[in-house]
């Protein structure tokens, strides 16, 4: 059973969330909370696996509280789930850049929500690749600092081929299980070869990997 912690300011969804995964006999809601700072203080009492983490919240919002829950080095660290109402929002990739497991549109079926958790408490993919890579393409342009070709192939240079490899792959959203058929590779070996990117470039999330991937052009974002 994965347990929870439920983050939201409305009282109703928080409420409508909280019942959802009470039914479910894979999850158990340890906590609630209605703002960031109050999850940062639950997410340290409860030690959750996931944390349901709204994103615009007033005060502390969902990227901020998200960043300093991860900064506590919680033991196991939580995967977090963020939840946002629309597909392009604003403060999507700076989540990413927190180190969030995911992200999952408020419309979405309950089911998906329930699935969503068990994949983020997984620890091996990101959910919904689709919206993943749909959230990314959208803002990495917009939040991308200005690089010299050659720098952004310096932050890369630790990597062996095969790593960057991995990486890219990594950033279309695939599993490990398709990164290994694609390379005629196991899946241990992928994992081996993404523990070692993670590694040598100080990466604590999938999430991260990503955005890497992205800043330093090592994957081209598609355009319309």
């Amino acid at each position: 059973m994965t347990t929870v912690l439920v983050v939201d300011d409305q009282p109703l969804v928080r409420a409508g969330l909280t019942a959802l995964l009470t039914a479910s006999p894979d999850c158990e809601v340890v906590g609630e909370a209605g703002d960031g700072a109050e999850a940062v203080d639950r997410a340290r009492e409860t030690r959750p696996e996931v944390i349901l983490m709204d994103i615009r919240m007033p005060g502390v919002d969902g990227v901020t509280a998200t960043r300093r829950i991860l900064g506590d080095e919680l033991d196991p660290e939580p995967k977090i789930l963020m939840l946002t109402t629309f597909d392009l929002d604003e403060y999507v990739y700076e989540g990413l850049q927190a180190g969030a497991s995911g992200f999952l549109l408020k419309e979405a079926q309950p089911a998906s929500l329930l699935a969503a958790i068990q994949s983020v408490a997984a620890g091996d993919k990101l959910f919904a690749p689709t919206v993943t890579r749909r959230l990314i393409d959208a803002f990495v342009d917009r939040y991308r600092p200005p690089a010299l070709p050659a720098a952004q192939e310096e932050r890369l240079e630790p990597l062996t081929t095969r790593e960057r490899e991995v990486l890219s792959l990594v950033a279309t959203g695939i599993t490990n299980g398709d990164i290994a058929r694609d390379l005629m590779i196991s899946e241990g070996t992928v994992k081996t070869h993404l523990s070692r990117v993670m590694t040598k470039l100080a990466l604590n999330s999938r999430a991260q990997a990503v955005v890497l991937a992205y800043e330093t052009g090592l994957v081209g974002m598609p355009r319309p």
